[in-house]
């Protein structure tokens, strides 16, 4: 049997994606040749290159000992690192993180960011702008399933909407982002290394696949006991997102680094594979595999990036694990999107889930402070080279331009050609909603 994916995700519907997308179950005859089709004649898709990249860094990072930091603060605020010249005349930014100062040119800073509804680590904030709190029937959806149902995949054989996250001790570190109400057809495409190499029909020709898809249309039996079980939901999409996959090499060469030239693969370095703790791996390669998965036609790339949660030892942390890898996976990407004329394109956006305390504890680390926070984009055509927002002089509070994580994403939404706030879907009570909620794109920034 040939899968498309590794380890089995459970769908809203009560299906594991391996059960939705095998070769075997559409030889079954679980959908009908209609269903198959419909995806592609509602799809939408459009030719434009736009695209979104965003990295969520798990845990929160110290935004105070990134873009913010405080030198004329008590030594208890101020921490242990320096801050370092940009190539941006009055923009400094952490010693450690060399290789984002040469490029500020190409970089934003936000220091004020604001909106996360409390002090728990959740992913949610980042991926829809919007309180987990209050949510509507069936949640809201992430940006990532927002875009993939209204702009789709600009090549079939790509999803466009693909999560490079993995399975983590703590859920919300590997999320992609949640379909919502949007349902289980815009959920992020998940692929994972023991599932790789499944993405290609490894010695099934093509017109043999063509052939158990016609065999589909003549299981009407079987077909209307699986509608009675209320699991067909999200199927076309899903199976038509299947047949594109299989019968095209774009996804599986985009996933596959080893194709890129050495010295870009060298400029990105590797990282460590392994999951960080309970949170995600710190795999320079995927800020690579994103770059290349966007250029093959997806939408949204989502990856997550390490375990920031350093409520101890968090100057050693930072200095000698994820800042270093952090500041050389995400300047190679801007510079590599710059080099292949993406720039104006693809937006990239890297933040936590809130901000780190002010005061340094007594294991050396920083706590939870959901006040304010940090976050860096970049590309999408926005105004570069410029710092958004400034907060007071122990990093604690916004006290100019606080900038909401809906702000930003109804920027990013604004450059995909897209009205944050025009109501374009449905949740499942019939209301109709908007991408973001009753935010506006920043005008500094476009």
């Amino acid at each position: 049997m040939l899968s498309l994916f590794g380890a089995p995700q459970r769908l809203c519907s009560g299906l594991s994606r391996r059960e939705v997308l095998t070769i075997g179950a559409l030889g079954l005859g679980g959908l009908a040749l209609p269903d198959l089709l419909r995806a592609e004649s509602a799809g939408g898709v459009r030719s434009s290159k736009k695209a979104i990249i965003m990295i969520y860094m798990c845990g929160a990072p110290p935004h105070q000992d990134m873009y913010d930091l405080k030198m004329d603060a008590p030594a208890e605020i101020r921490g242990e690192f320096q801050p370092i010249d940009t190539n941006v005349p009055g923009i400094r930014i952490c010693e450690h993180m060399p290789r984002l100062a040469r490029i500020m040119d190409k970089l934003i800073p936000i220091r004020t960011m604001i909106g996360s509804p409390n002090g728990n680590h959740d992913s949610f904030i980042c991926y829809t702008g919007r309180s987990f709190l209050q949510q509507p029937p069936g949640g809201w959806p992430s940006v990532g399933a927002t875009v993939s149902k209204l702009l789709g995949s600009r090549n079939p054989g790509t999803p466009p909407f693909v999560g490079l996250a993995p399975v983590t001790g703590h859920p919300p570190y590997g999320s992609p982002g949640h379909p919502g109400f949007l349902g289980a057809s815009n959920s992020a495409f998940r692929p994972n290394g023991e599932g790789r190499a499944d993405l290609t029909l490894n010695g099934i020709a093509v017109d043999r696949l063509q052939d158990r898809r016609q065999l589909l249309s003549s299981f009407d039996t079987i077909r209307r006991e699986v509608e009675n079980s209320g699991k067909l939901a999200g199927y076309d999409a899903f199976t038509q997102q299947a047949f594109g996959v299989l019968t095209s090499s774009k996804l599986a060469e985009a996933l596959d680094v080893s194709r890129e030239e050495p010295r870009v693969r060298e400029r990105y370095g590797k990282g460590d594979p392994k999951n960080y703790g309970d949170g995600a791996p710190r795999n320079q390669e995927h800020f690579l595999m994103a770059r290349r998965l966007v250029e093959a036609g997806a939408r949204c790339v989502t990856l997550n990036f390490g375990r920031w949660d350093f409520h101890s030892n968090n100057f050693s942390e930072f200095k000698n694990t994820h800042g270093p890898q952090f500041d050389q996976g995400l300047s190679a990407l801007v510079e590599d999107l710059h080099e292949r004329g993406l720039s104006d394109d693809v937006s990239v956006v890297a933040w936590g889930e809130f901000g780190r305390t002010p005061i340094i504890n007594k294991d050396a680390g920083r706590d939870h402070w959901p006040q304010v926070g940090g976050a860096l984009l970049a590309g999408g055509g926005l105004r570069t080279g410029q710092v958004i927002g400034t907060t007071d002089r122990l990093g604690g509070e916004a006290v100019d331009r606080p900038v909401h994580f809906g702000e930003v994403l109804a920027t990013l939404y604004h450059q995909l050609g897209l009205n944050p706030n025009k109501p374009p879907v449905r949740d499942l009570a019939g209301r109709p909603q908007c991408p973001v909620d009753r935010h506006e794109p920043m005008r500094e920034l476009i």
